[in-house]
């Protein structure tokens, strides 16, 4: 935890984990909720989710971080949840993804 920065986001206690828990299992239920389109609106999505717990120290492979945070193996969430893509998803994923390099 960096307690030196002015963003009161970094002063939060490490116990905000559960806080992210709880968005996991609400993924988790909504698989409505596509991938595709969570990249088009709020540019992550589950993966992310996935490389961001890698980054943050999570010790498994990158297929290990995708099966904790999809709760089972990313290729039986795929067949099971994911529909295949619209042009327009694709469209606005990719401008969401100009947008997150624009910030940084």
């Amino acid at each position: 935890m960096d307690t030196n920065s002015a963003d009161p986001l970094d002063q939060l206690d490490d116990a905000v984990a559960a806080a992210f828990r709880r968005l996991v299992r609400h993924l988790r239920q909504r698989h409505d909720a596509q991938n595709i389109e969570l990249m088009g609106l709020s540019g992550f999505c589950r993966n992310c989710l996935a490389d961001w717990i890698r980054d943050a120290g999570y010790n498994g492979d990158k297929g290990a971080a995708r099966e904790v945070i999809h709760g089972m193996p990313m290729e039986e969430w795929k067949a099971k949840h994911q529909s295949p893509a619209t042009d327009e998803q694709l469209a606005l994923m990719e401008a969401s993804l100009k947008l997150n390099a624009e910030m940084g």
